[in-house]
């Protein structure tokens, strides 16, 4: 059984809790069906995650039933939740979190105008600003992959690393985000099916125009780097 210290323990809980609020979320924005999808986030302080149990309803989702994984998948014996099967995407996450140590949230949807593009093996391009801000360009195509094992986890750290997207449109699958927290890849499911839809619109309308790269560029710096509010300190 795994030890952890009075502040590990206290992270896992907030890491639990922030993983199925979260998941609320993926069905507000009408991202999943039944129990399809997942959330996951690495616990910081440790060389752990939480992530949904397999095959639970929505409704059922509690901070206590979220499974603790470590960074190889396996469930951690004796944890809350360590009586359920983690999602089937498990291997899928660890591999990212290992791969990609500046990740902090996986998320997993078949949201479907996303899904769509990703049926067809096609990448998003870049024809609106909203892309631009939170993608940095086009959402690309990761490789056919069989659910169960890494081979998902693989394909998308071979598609996104070096790119600026936190989405990938898994190939005849679905969507995979990665965000620096799991609220930050919730946010990337819920954008990359809004352009998704909003692409597949306009492209009933006629012939797509794309956007000069330079202006993604100065697009993706404005939105990363200056929209919001500054964080608050120091003396008034």
């Amino acid at each position: 059984m795994v030890s952890f210290t009075t502040e590990q323990v206290h992270a896992i809980r907030r890491s639990r809790e922030r993983v199925a609020r979260l998941h609320a979320e993926l069905t507000r924005n009408n991202l999943v069906a039944w129990t399809a999808g997942n959330v996951s986030e690495r616990v910081p302080g440790t060389t752990h995650f939480v992530i949904k149990p397999s095959g639970v309803d929505y409704d059922d989702l509690t901070p206590d039933n979220m499974v603790l994984c470590d960074l190889d998948g396996n469930v951690v014996e004796g944890s809350m939740g360590s009586d359920r099967s983690p999602s089937s995407d498990t291997a899928a996450a660890a591999y990212v979190y290992r791969a990609m140590p500046h990740v902090g949230g996986v998320v997993h949807t078949h949201s479907t105008y996303a899904t769509a593009w990703a049926a067809r093996q096609e990448p998003i391009p870049c024809v609106i600003t909203a892309m631009a801000d939170e993608f940095g360009g086009e959402i690309p195509v990761g490789p056919f992959a069989i659910i169960g094992d890494d081979s998902i986890g693989r394909g998308i750290v071979e598609t996104l690393d070096g790119h600026r997207s936190r989405a990938v449109l898994m190939a005849n699958h679905g969507v995979f985000t990665i965000g620096k927290d799991a609220r930050d890849a919730v946010k990337a499911a819920v954008m990359c099916e809004d352009v998704a839809r909003t692409v597949h619109i306009a492209r009933q309308g006629g012939e797509l125009v794309p956007i000069d790269p330079k202006d993604i560029d100065s697009l993706f710096d404005r939105y990363q780097n200056v929209y919001g509010q500054k964080p608050q300190g120091g003396m008034a």
